[in-house]
């Protein structure tokens, strides 16, 4: 029977559940008797548990970060002196250390999680779970090396102790973060090695799922960064099927000890987003609006009870990819409109304008090509240059750049930046990239009137965008094409390639490639004595011309036009002016003339 003292705190303990669980929860009356069990001289273990449930709700309710924090100190100080103690010592630790990060002071969280750690190698569940939180802060901290090699002994302690899903689980998230940190040569191995375990696995449907979502996605985003858009095809169609399954197998990981990358509708989320990139970079920009329109749906859902920070990062992810759908579909006003949303959501969060600044400029830098606002463009790419911290978006700008000066004649600045595009220089592994280098090469060759080191250059991008189903690429490849045999007189040629481009655009669909390719199927027509048909090209271009104008028009009058000139600080306030000198004609309304390849930006 319970001492007069035991029967003091406990009833005190049991009063704060009733106030914690009430409906309203009674949080002050709740605090008031944890704080009065101390008053009682309570047994170590008591006293300790204490601290933790007085931390954890103070952290839950209420705003005194500082009161919380002295109370999980000592939850923590006085927990690591009791034996057989986990529950209150790991979770006092990990709940520490995890306070400690938000207020950005991880010299006190890692010596914690360091110190957890080597205590808890008889407990699985905990051993793994402060693993996973001490390679995460290095991981922040972008030390990959010391977050890889964490996750690597966590493979290995998983292993011998049978949690063959946990196993798992730290092998995929080692192989993603080789994936951040560029270290791809390193990562197939990994990414083969779980393949093998989930493909032998025996535990639940759900688990399995899981984690082979988890694998493919990795898997398409390790081939996408080299640009094997076709290979990648077979994991897409996998991964479709998956996500499906998913969502209507029975949930089995319930268990409070199961670990998840993310829960399952983040998880479908991001599979979503997986699509969105792969049809966009494929070049079927129908396709990508479709699988994002499904994606936004579910977000929206999502944030309805859900607002955490990673739905942000999602966000901004289907955002940057549909900005660059629109302008290659010439929908300039909607593209300038999601970019003053990203522009919104990073302003509310400074980590995520952190991360996507680099990106968020590169938009602006396209949209203002688009807007043939060149000066501005300029500026926003010399800014990705000087923050990009990825080798794909340095190399990006650069081709950028390089349009800009040809469009421009600006030889002198074209030839500083000409060794940093040359195809067999680029730091990027990435065969889009090197693909689209050879392009720029030809359509420099192009404006130089060197049609035959044009034709060279192109064969070479058409031969690389076929071979990964690059159809963007492919259809500006065709119709540069087709202008060098026309400037060269060969019309049948000519034809040859202008006529497949104007379809592939028309599939894809490209705005600008057919606004392009209708201005040469006219001249060709009418060299060929075909006025019907050139009558109908004419028709065609005037339709395009037209379309592009209006947006034109519509985008310069919005408020979000001007953030084209941001090019350092914060994020400029709400916008409310429009722009006072933007350009009367639109950047592919003299697709036409000799120089309109230029007006293609790298998209």
């Amino acid at each position: 029977m319970a001492s007069s003292q035991d029967a003091w705190y406990l009833s005190l303990l049991g009063l704060a559940e009733h106030f914690r669980t009430s409906n309203p929860p009674m949080i002050k009356l709740c605090i008031q008797c944890l704080q009065a069990v101390f008053n009682f001289k309570p047994p170590p273990r008591v006293e300790a548990r204490t601290h933790l449930q007085l931390g954890n709700i103070l952290l839950t309710h209420t705003k005194n970060t500082d009161l919380a924090k002295t109370h999980l100190e000592q939850a923590w100080m006085l927990s690591q002196m009791i034996n057989s103690f986990d529950d209150v010592k790991f979770e006092a630790a990990s709940v520490l250390a995890d306070l400690y990060e938000q207020q950005s002071q991880s010299a006190l969280s890692k010596p914690i999680l360091r110190k957890a750690i080597e205590l808890s190698q008889h407990n699985v569940y905990w051993h793994c779970r402060l693993i996973f939180q001490l390679a995460q802060i290095h991981a922040t901290e972008k030390d990959y090396q010391l977050a890889s090699s964490l996750l690597g002994v966590g493979v290995d302690y998983a292993h011998i102790s049978n949690a063959y899903y946990t196993r798992v689980l730290f092998l995929l998230s080692k192989g993603m973060l080789l994936i951040i940190d560029k270290k791809y040569q390193d990562v197939q191995s990994i990414l083969t090695q779980a393949n093998h375990l989930i493909e032998t696995w025996t535990g639940g449907p759900t688990q399995k799922e899981y984690l082979k979502i988890f694998h493919l996605i990795l898997q398409v985003c390790h081939s996408l960064a080299f640009g094997q858009t076709r290979g990648v095809k077979p994991y897409l169609k996998t991964l479709q099927t998956s996500l499906q399954t998913l969502l209507t197998i029975e949930d089995d990981l319930t268990n409070n000890e199961m670990f998840l990358w993310l829960p399952k509708d983040h998880l479908w989320l991001l599979g979503m987003i997986v699509m969105v990139m792969h049809s966009m970079q494929s070049g079927y920009m129908d396709k990508a609006q479709k699988f994002s329109d499904k994606a936004m749906a579910h977000l929206e859902k999502l944030k309805v009870s859900d607002n955490k920070s990673i739905l942000s990062v999602f966000h901004i992810n289907l955002l940057e990819h549909m900005i660059m759908c629109r302008l290659v579909m010439g929908n300039k006003t909607m593209a300038i409109q999601e970019i003053s949303t990203c522009a919104t959501i990073c302003k509310d969060n400074p980590k995520l304008l952190d991360t996507h600044s680099t990106q968020l400029h590169a938009l602006l830098g396209l949209y203002s090509m688009n807007m043939n606002c060149f000066e501005a463009a300029e500026a926003q790419f010399n800014i990705v240059l000087s923050t990009a911290q990825s080798r794909d978006l340095f190399t990006f700008g650069n081709l950028n750049l390089a349009i800009i000066f040809l469009r421009n004649k600006r030889e002198s600045e074209l030839n500083n930046i000409l060794d940093r595009i040359l195809p067999d220089n680029l730091p990027s592994i990435s065969q889009s990239l090197r693909a689209a280098a050879y392009y720029v090469q030809g359509l420099q060759a192009f404006f130089e009137m060197r049609f035959n080191d044009a034709k060279r250059f192109l064969r070479e991008t058409l031969k690389m965008a076929n071979a990964e189903d690059m159809n963007r690429l492919t259809s500006c490849c065709l119709v540069l094409l087709g202008h060098v045999f026309l400037s060269l007189r060969n019309h049948r040629e000519s034809m040859n390639m202008v006529s497949p481009a104007m379809q592939l655009a028309s599939k894809i669909p490209d705005i600008h490639v057919q606004l392009w390719a209708s201005a040469i199927l006219k001249d060709l027509y009418q060299i060929c004595g075909d006025p019907h048909r050139e009558g109908e090209a004419y028709q065609q271009h005037v339709h395009f011309s037209q379309m592009l104008l209006k947006e034109h028009y519509q985008a310069s009058k919005l408020p979000a036009h001007n953030l084209i000139h941001w090019t350092q600080g914060p994020v400029p306030p709400s916008i409310t002016q429009p722009s006072s000198s933007s350009p009367s004609t639109s950047s592919a309304g003299t697709a036409g003339t000799a120089g309109t390849g230029g007006a293609t930006p790298l998209g």
